[in-house]
């Protein structure tokens, strides 16, 4: 098949974790024997003078890139932080609507491959029956967890499932929430997403934490995901202070990056803690493996999640139970891969 994919949400030069599900399912589709797969992953306009550094970094990604062989096209639209929501979807396919044209001429696609509902499904179902070609949304979370309580934002949702000729929910609560705004459930795939077993599998915790350069005795735990408020990164730090008197020598690392940051940062002086819990950063994904078999414990607290990959991907380490990461290693990418061929085939064949 020739798959055009499209998504806000992928991994860039300036930020290469962005989406790295995303990425990693589109990459092993690619790979997929007379496959081949095109992306184009829309940025926001953001002149380069203007000194605000939050925003600034969108003009240094490049209008082109490849990454682990696939092609990268990044147009740009206009867009109006906190006004414009709304007019996401419609902003993103007039952007799109020029190189998706030029592309199709070009590679004659069979189908598009959307990720998120809104705003990027919206604008995807708008292309597709622009350029008549069969769309798939993928529904990965916010988008149908959060969204739908959005007054003007609603009947978009509803308009891009109903037109779409399927829908991929990567799990089967958000499947049954799709199924809540008048969707079919014979129209809903559920296919998880999945663990690189080649990155996540089973390593001794003591040369785990050599290798990070973190102290070999003692109780960790880790918790990794964006420092936004959703995370509830705050909730565990306020457990670990609770914990601080019964386990003296318990640590907690938390592994993300994000907006939140100073609040978490003057909420660890609060309490005290700036010899306990540690901000990371972002670490790179090949180094996740590393740090979930140098912890005891790999905690997550999200208010809203679809299908929290660090969960699978923690899974995928020992837990002292063999089962448990033989489960979560047998939900490798390639199987990903295969449900989601099969799947665009049927829709492909459709018509």
């Amino acid at each position: 098949m020739r798959v055009l994919t499209f998504t806000a949400l992928y991994p860039n030069k300036v930020n290469p974790l962005q989406g790295i599900f995303i990425h990693q399912r589109v990459k092993h589709l690619a790979r997929r024997p007379g496959n081949s797969v095109e992306v184009i992953a829309p940025v926001p306009y953001f002149p380069s003078w203007l000194p605000v550094p939050r925003w600034q970094q969108f003009s240094q990604i490049p209008r082109e890139e490849e990454i682990d062989g696939i092609r990268i096209h990044h147009p740009r639209y206009p867009l109006l932080p906190g006004i414009s929501m709304p007019a996401h979807g419609m902003l993103m396919y007039l952007a799109l609507l020029p190189i998706a044209r030029r592309l199709h001429r070009k590679k004659q696609f069979d189908c598009i491959d959307a990720h998120f509902v809104f705003p990027d499904g919206f604008a995807a179902v708008r292309l597709g029956r622009k350029l008549h070609l069969p769309v798939v949304v993928s529904a990965r979370g916010t988008d149908i967890n959060l969204y739908p309580s959005f007054r003007l934002i609603r009947p978009m949702l509803r308009w891009t499932l109903t037109h779409a000729a399927g829908v991929i929910a990567v799990s089967a609560d958000l499947k049954n929430k799709i199924i809540t705004l008048g969707i079919p459930e014979t129209k809903i795939q559920v296919i998880s997403n999945g663990v690189d077993t080649g990155r996540f599998h089973p390593l001794d915790t003591r040369s785990a934490r050599k290798k990070l350069g973190l102290p070999e005795e003692g109780s960790m735990a880790i918790s990794v995901g964006s420092l936004i408020e959703s995370k509830g990164h705050h909730l565990l730090i306020a457990a670990i202070g609770e914990l601080a008197r019964s386990f003296p020598n318990f640590r907690l690392y938390i592994l993300g990056e994000g907006v939140y940051r100073a609040a978490l940062e003057e909420l660890l002086r609060e309490k005290k803690l700036q010899d306990r819990v540690f901000i990371s950063g972002d670490r790179p994904n090949e180094e996740l493996g590393l740090w979930f078999s140098a912890a005891d414990v790999s905690c997550l607290l999200s208010s809203q999640e679809g299908w929290p990959n660090v969960v699978s991907e923690a899974l995928a380490k020992p837990w002292n139970r063999a089962e448990i990461a033989r489960r979560s290693g047998s939900r490798s990418w390639n199987a990903v891969a295969a449900e989601v061929e099969d799947y665009l085939k049927s829709k492909v064949q459709q018509l």
